[in-house]
């Protein structure tokens, strides 16, 4: 049985990106010492985070009103936009855009260190990340 969704950011600056998660974001990590991004074992060991409750969506690429090429996404989802834009820029983070309300959700774009940035978003869709 499927336990998990385990999500992949790759990177330019790991060791930025993973300090923008620890540090911005506070999510709680594990530490995985085998794995190293540094010639000395554990001098960078990777972090591996806890990203809390999830749900996936799937999108068309194409249709009436999609126009889109195939490829994967991240998004944070929030319950107060501005609250948790507050949040974040008060640990440093950097938005990329305005709030702009896309429908589904009012939206905003997150840089993130070394990686591309990570929409964060208050929805106005249905939830599912809250299912028993």
């Amino acid at each position: 049985m499927i336990t998990a969704v385990h999500n992949l950011i790759y990177s330019d600056d790991p060791a930025a990106t993973r300090a923008f998660f620890r540090d911005v974001l506070r999510w709680p990590f594990v530490v995985d010492a085998e794995s190293s991004d540094a010639p000395e074992p554990g001098a960078d060991a990777w972090l591996i985070f806890r990203s809390g409750p999830s749900e996936l969506g799937v999108h068309p690429t194409s249709g009436e009103g999609y126009s889109s090429p195939r490829h994967h996404a991240v998004s944070l989802m929030c319950d107060d936009l501005r609250a948790t834009m507050d949040e974040l820029a008060s640990r440093g983070a950097r938005f990329t855009s305005e709030p702009v309300d896309h429908g589904y959700g009012i939206v905003v774009m997150v840089a993130v260190p070394g990686a591309d940035d990570i929409q964060l978003y208050e929805p106005r869709h249905a939830i599912a990340h809250s299912l028993g």
